[in-house]
Formats: structure tokens, C-alpha cells, sequence
């Protein structure tokens, strides 16, 4: 097990970190490119996750940074108490140990989930995708010669370079203590993650977004936030499924206009009343697809997304805030928006900084989980000789 870093000495590899992912941004991209050309597959969302620009380097510094500016997450007090007997008792935040993550095709999160790992005191293995194995290497070569240069060991950051069959074979049998995994990609990995590993997993689950435009809501409003909602096709927080209020005043005229700029983007859109089985709503497409139904109350649509969605994103478009308190209040999914977009659904957006995924669990963290999720805690008891009678 690794001596936990001083705060000092993690947040200085971070900068390090930052400053090296500057100088080496050039070759980033180029080693990206390799990985881009070698791609044969045919899954546009992956191939949409897997490149790397400059202005995903420009974020990967952002988020380095971001981690070494924020308060140390381990030894936090979350509770304390004085015994009768004069014992001294404390609850506070302690890294997990070692956390694997498994991804696909995101190079960025070798920065970004490895730095909220590593910044909370973490050893961190990380098993990414074929399809990024050069930009992979390539990052983690230089989270190598940040640690490096501030004395730490370069086994704070591990790279797995294992097939499936190697993969699954150390999910069952660990070679080394794993106290956390935590798989990031599609229902296939996840699935295969929780059907082999030995120690607990936190799900990142699936998308599958509802907008709910209710009978009161804003057109002008409901239009721009579906449309943003469809901005990244291949983000988990991209909506797919529209529910329109049968009762909302000039719907026709709505929804002609919204297929209409779905059109102009090549987003295809597909109508519930030409399938005839519901498996269509249970579907996250991570393509330029999108599903547009009929509901005719607020209850309803609260009870189509919690039996369809992924638990991730939901949206209600209205005016009455009643309306709203009760879809948000009731509506089982790990964010819920009034009058917004579930694009926001990402830890920087909402306040953390940066994020090691999105969980769709409720135990440990539900949501974006920060650099301050990624804690166990335990109990600080100090005393001068007590015994219990």
C-alpha cells in the first residue's frame, strides 16, 4: 500500500502535470491521430470521445489545475463526538486505497479521472480502450515523469495494457488489492464489469434523457433546450426522448418547428405511435436518432421516465413551479432540471470541478462524482486508557 502523499506534494504533480500536457500538446495530438486513422469501427459516438483536439488539451490542463486549486478532500471531519468516559471520537474522509477505472476511447479521462483519484489520496489503475492505447500511454507517460520529478513512485498511476480475457481474469482474481472499480462506457462494459469483479463497483450507468415540455411551458425555451440537449450525441447527458403535452396550446405548430431544426442538424426523428413494442424508450442511442411522444399529464410523464430512463438526466419544461416541485420531488433520476438542459449534467458544470464519472448508483455517490466523493471515511478514536464494563 502507498504512504499517503502530503497535500503539498499532490498538488504539485498536478501543476507539473499541467505544465507538461502544455509542452507535449503537439505530440498529444499527433499520437491521437494515429490512434484516430487505426480506428475500423463504425460507432460514431466512440470515434466522436476519442479524439483529441486542442481544445480537449486546453481542457485536460484546465482540470489538472482545477484539482491542485481544491481544498484536500482526505481528513476532512464529518463528525465528532465526546464520549462520557472522556474518549475523544472523530469521523473523518479516507482515501479508498486503490481504484481502478475501466473507459473507453476518452483520453482525457487519464487526466481527469486519474487526478480526481490521485488527488484524493488514491493509487490509480486504469484500463482504457484499444482504440486510445497510443494517446493513453502517451499521457500516462507524462503522469510518470510528473511524479518523478516530486519523488513520488510512479506506481500511483498504472496503466493495464490487458485484452478482455486478461481483463476479466483480474477482475476476478486481482493481482493486487483493488478496493474500488469503477467501469466508464457503454451497458456492454458495465455489465461485463459487474458480472466479473470481486470488489465493489459504482455504476456509470447509461443516459436515455427525458424532456417533459409540459402543457405550461415556454416553446421559444422547450425548442432551445432540446436542441442543446442534442448538441453531443455522444455525451451519456444527450437527450433522446421527448415527451410533449398532448395539452400544450398550438402543438402542432411546436413540433413542426422542432422537427424542423432536428432536421437541419441531421437528427432523425422517430415517432412512438410507429413501434409497436416499448423497447424503443428503454434504448440510449448515442447517435443523431431522437424520440418524440405524446403524454397527457404531468403524473404520466413522471411515470414513463422512471419505467424507460437510465436514472440519469430529466427535464421538465413549465411555467408552474407546483407543476415542476412535484415532476423534480418524484422523478427518479440522479438530476433532475426545471427549465434547463441535461448537458449540465458534468462535475465541472455543476460545481465540482471536474468529475471520475456519473453515477446512476445511489450508494456511494449518485451523480457526478468530484474530487470529494471519491472518499471512504473512518473513525479517530482517542483515548487514555478507557475500557468498556
Amino acid at each position: 500500500m502507498n504512504t499517503l502523499l502530503s497535500i503539498e506534494t499532490r498538488n504539485a504533480v498536478l501543476l507539473t502535470m499541467a505544465q507538461f500536457l502544455g509542452e507535449e500538446r503537439k505530440e498529444i495530438i499527433n499520437i491521437n491521430t494515429k490512434d484516430l486513422e487505426a480506428y475500423k469501427g463504425d460507432d460514431i459516438s466512440m470515434l466522436d470521445r476519442l479524439k483529441v483536439d486542442n481544445a480537449k488539451v486546453d481542457e485536460m490542463i484546465a482540470a489538472a489545475k482545477h484539482l491542485a486549486s481544491q481544498k484536500d478532500p482526505v481528513g476532512v471531519e464529518r463528525f465528532s463526538f465526546k464520549h462520557d468516559n472522556g474518549m475523544q471520537v472523530y469521523n473523518k474522509t479516507a482515501s479508498f486505497g486503490t481504484v481502478l477505472i475501466i473507459y473507453e476511447s476518452r483520453p482525457d479521462v487519464t487526466v481527469e479521472a486519474a487526478g480526481i483519484a490521485f488527488k484524493s489520496g488514491n493509487k490509480i489503475l486504469l484500463k482504457g480502450g484499444k482504440e486510445s492505447l497510443n494517446s493513453n500511454l502517451k499521457i500516462v507517460e507524462l503522469w510518470h515523469k510528473a511524479l518523478k520529478q516530486h519523488n513520488a513512485s510512479t506506481n500511483w498511476v498504472e496503466y493495464l495494457q490487458f485484452n478482455r480475457t486478461e481483463t476479466q481474469t483480474f477482475l476476478e482474481k486481482p493481482t493486487q488489492k483493488v478496493d474500488l472499480i469503477v467501469p466508464r462506457g457503454g451497458e456492454k462494459l458495465i455489465a461485463f464489469v459487474k458480472k466479473h469483479a470481486t470488489c465493489p463497483v459504482i455504476i456509470s450507468g447509461r443516459g436515455n434523457n427525458f424532456v417533459y415540455v409540459h402543457k405550461d411551458a415556454d416553446t421559444k425555451m422547450a425548442l432551445d433546450i432540446i436542441i442543446n440537449g442534442k448538441s453531443k450525441i455522444s455525451a451519456c447527458n444527450a437527450v433522446d426522448k421527448v415527451l410533449i403535452d398532448k395539452n400544450l396550446p398550438n402543438r402542432i405548430e411546436f413540433v413542426n418547428k422542432l422537427m424542423s431544426q432536428l432536421k437541419d442538424l441531421n437528427i432523425e426523428v422517430l415517432k412512438a405511435k410507429n413501434f409497436s413494442s416499448d423497447e424503443i424508450w428503454y434504448e440510449e442511442f448515442l447517435d443523431y436518432k431522437i424520440l418524440i411522444g405524446e403524454i397527457s399529464s404531468n403524473e404520466d410523464a413522471i411515470a414513463k421516465i422512471n419505467k424507460y430512463s437510465g436514472g440519469h438526466s430529466s427535464v421538465i419544461i413549465t411555467k408552474n413551479n407546483e407543476v415542476a416541485k412535484t415532476f423534480m420531488e418524484n422523478v427518479d433520476t440522479a438530476a433532475v432540471y426545471h427549465n434547463a438542459s441535461t448537458r449540465f449534467t458534468d462535475g465541472g458544470q455543476l460545481g465540482l470541478g471536474g468529475e471520475l464519472a456519473i453515477s446512476t448508483d445511489k450508494l456511494h455517490q449518485r451523480g457526478p462524482i468530484g474530487l470529494q466523493h471519491l472518499v471512504t471515511n473512518k473513525w479517530y478514536v482517542h483515548g487514555d486508557g478507557q475500557i468498556r464494563s
